[in-house]
């Protein structure tokens, strides 16, 4: 294993990242909108854990039209890469950002006056003129004006001299549902919300509601501009959606044993002695942990891969370190690969050991590990 420079690493637990399943992802949800619809894809939370600078390369190689962020800082990141495509803000600019916001050419979430205002003057100050999206809350009550104010206020917005109101959106609350009756009524009113802002004449060019769920299953959603997410990052946003697309999990995660030893019958493992030997076994310590993102909770419950073969953590996960009965595996020794998860062993599976959801497996993968980008997972 080598790290991201090509040097051989003293800690061997890294993050392997495939740039050509995360262009294939893309390509999947571009493959499944009209012609004409625009990909934003989203890299908030570093890329979902993947990298953002390496993600957002590879998405717009891919094919996506722009990026969203979730904050500003994320966007500045991606500027100062070098990227120079367009780029949503999804969580709006807080107060005092304006101006940065302004300086690296966001577009910037607004869901009030006095935040589209403030971004007006920062861009008045530079002599410029500030993109924004102006945002519907149709049923996620997170962030957003409400449907029956969304007219006033883009009336409001596109008065303003140094505005260019360039989006409309919203977000769904439940798109990955089987059940998809709350899924159309937000469309409904989001649509809505969309034709009120056309009788004032205001029409702006991207209007996006579809995450990764109603990227597959909602083409009425689709609008001009759809904005995935998790399936970009090879996993379907919910099981019954798996084969609406051929997604390729773009992150294997692994490590390699630090120690393997033979204890006897009643032998208990880690903290709390929560595992304890119910037959002359051998156990390996792997060089992982929950300060890694390898969450506690797969506990006495998780599996990884070793050897090609399905091994249980035994005992509690530790905050550096995780404990593996390897008695069926022949011949483990120190120095062997582990996969934590990755394309044989999803993270959606994992996610189920710790009663959470691929997206917080993903992106609990901590900074001290570093993210490796090959073209091919290798054997």
């Amino acid at each position: 294993m080598q790290d991201v420079e090509g040097r051989t690493p003293g800690r061997p637990t890294i993050a392997e990242v495939s740039l050509p399943a995360l262009r294939e992802n893309c390509r999947q949800a571009a493959a499944l909108v009209p012609p004409g619809v625009a990909v934003l894809a989203v890299v908030k939370a570093d890329g979902y854990g993947h990298g953002a600078v390496a993600a957002a390369r590879a998405f717009l190689d891919g094919g996506a039209a722009g990026l969203g962020v979730s904050m500003a800082a994320e966007g500045r990141e991606l500027r100062r890469a070098g990227i120079d495509a367009p780029i949503v803000v999804l969580g709006g600019a807080f107060p005092g950002e304006e101006a940065a916001v302004v300086a690296d050419d966001l577009a910037a979430a607004v869901w009030t006056l006095e935040g589209g205002r403030a971004l007006a003057a920062a861009a008045r100050a530079a002599g410029r003129t500030a993109a924004v999206h102006l945002k519907v809350n149709t049923g996620m009550t997170r962030l957003g004006c409400e449907v029956s104010d969304a007219r006033a206020l883009g009336e409001a917005l596109v008065a303003e001299l140094h505005l260019r109101l360039d989006g409309v959106f919203s977000h769904f609350a439940s798109a990955d549902a089987v059940d998809t009756e709350t899924a159309r009524a937000q469309i409904a009113r989001f649509a809505g919300a969309v034709e009120d802002l056309a009788t004032a004449g205001i029409r702006p060019r991207w209007v996006h509601l579809a995450n990764s769920a109603a990227v597959l299953s909602q083409p009425s959603a689709h609008f001009t501009m759809v904005r995935p997410g998790i399936m970009l990052y090879g996993y379907p946003p919910a099981p019954h959606l798996a084969s609406r697309a051929r997604l390729q999990p773009a992150m294997r995660l692994r490590t390699r044993i630090a120690q393997v030893r033979d204890v006897p019958v009643g032998t208990a493992t880690g903290y709390g002695g929560t595992w304890i030997a119910p037959r002359p076994s051998r156990i390996a310590t792997l060089p992982i942990g929950y300060a890694d993102g390898y969450h506690r909770a797969a506990s006495n419950r998780g599996n990884m891969l070793v050897a090609g073969r399905r091994v249980p953590v035994a005992g509690r996960v530790c905050m550096d370190h995780v404990m593996l009965d390897v008695t069926d595996v022949p011949e483990p020794h120190a120095g062997d690969a582990v996969t934590v998860f990755g394309p044989d062993l999803g993270a959606d599976e994992v996610a189920g050991w710790s009663d959470t959801i691929a997206y917080e497996v993903l992106t609990s993968v901590g900074r001290r590990v570093p993210r490796v980008y090959v073209e091919e997972f290798d054997a």
